[in-house]
C-alpha cells in the first residue's frame, strides 16, 4: 500500500511541476540587468529596440522563434533581431542566467533589458514587449511595472 501512495504522490508532483513549467514557457517577464552594448553582443543594437535570441544548434523551437523575431523586427523600423549561439557565448549565458534555449531578451534603444522569455514566445507577446521597450525609450525610461 505504501508503494501505491508513493507512486500516486510522485505522479501528482510530476503533473504539477509540468503544469508550472508549461505555464511559464515563452512568457515575457520583467527583469533587471545592466545595459547591454553592441560590444557585448558582437552586433549593432537597433536604434529603437533589439530582440536578442539565445539559441543552440540542436534547438527545434529556436527555428520558430527566429522566424517570429525576424518578422516582428521587420515590422517596426529601428528594431533589430540578434541571434547568439549560446554554446559559443558562455559569458553572456552566465551573465543573463540563460538556462534553456530559446531565451529572448527585449532591449530598449539604450540597451536596457525590458522583458525576457524562456522558451518559444508567442508573436503577440513579443509585439507587446517590443511596444513596452519602444514606449519606455520614447519616455526616457523603461517601465519595469509593465507586464505581459
Amino acid at each position: 500500500m505504501a508503494g501505491i501512495a508513493t507512486l500516486v504522490a510522485t505522479l501528482v508532483l510530476g503533473v504539477v511541476l509540468g503544469l508550472v513549467v508549461r505555464r511559464r514557457d515563452g512568457r515575457m517577464r520583467v527583469v533587471e540587468h545592466a545595459p547591454v552594448t553592441s560590444g557585448d553582443l558582437g552586433a549593432d543594437l537597433g536604434e529603437r529596440a533589439t530582440l536578442v535570441q539565445f539559441s543552440t544548434a540542436f534547438c527545434q523551437p529556436c527555428r520558430a522563434t527566429r522566424r517570429i523575431l525576424g518578422e516582428v523586427a521587420g515590422m517596426v523600423p529601428g528594431v533589430r533581431h540578434v541571434e547568439i549561439d549560446a554554446e559559443s557565448r558562455l559569458d553572456l549565458v552566465r551573465r543573463f542566467d540563460v538556462l534553456r534555449t530559446p531565451t529572448v531578451l527585449v532591449l530598449d534603444g539604450a540597451g536596457n533589458v525590458v522583458k525576457r522569455a524562456s522558451g518559444q514566445p508567442r508573436k503577440a507577446d513579443v509585439i507587446a514587449a517590443l511596444g513596452a521597450a519602444v514606449d519606455g525609450a520614447s519616455h526616457g525610461a523603461s517601465h519595469p511595472s509593465d507586464t505581459v
